[in-house]
């Protein structure tokens, strides 16, 4: 969610050093919403917080599977949709954590 909310130029820098695959971006944020919608069911997470998942869960919804394939940096500066869930990706850092400005995912060393 952080990668997601972060400025279009330092995700573009995170992602100069890889190559993600925007389908599995989506692929990780429905699961991401899938989870958080059953620990809200659970009580361990706050229903208050879920709208602004919904809305990228949707929005993610409405992206066609042309514009799912290939890299994510391109994606980034091709699809407009990116732009729509970044304000959302924030809203929903900002109620839940107090701040949309998190550190980025760092690499996973063998």
């Amino acid at each position: 969610m952080a990668l997601l909310a972060a400025d279009t130029d330092d995700q573009l820098a995170w992602l100069s050093e890889r190559e993600v695959e925007t389908k599995d971006v989506v692929e990780e944020l429905e699961l991401l919403g899938r989870v958080t919608e059953c620990l809200a069911e659970r009580g361990a997470f706050e229903p208050g917080n879920l709208p602004d998942l919904r809305a990228i869960g949707q929005r993610l919804g409405e992206i066609d599977a042309a514009r799912r394939a290939g890299l994510w940096a391109d994606a980034l500066a091709d699809d407009p949709a990116w732009d729509d869930i970044r304000p959302l990706a924030r809203r929903f850092l900002l109620t839940t954590l107090g701040d949309w400005r998190q550190p980025l995912p760092r690499p996973v060393r063998p």
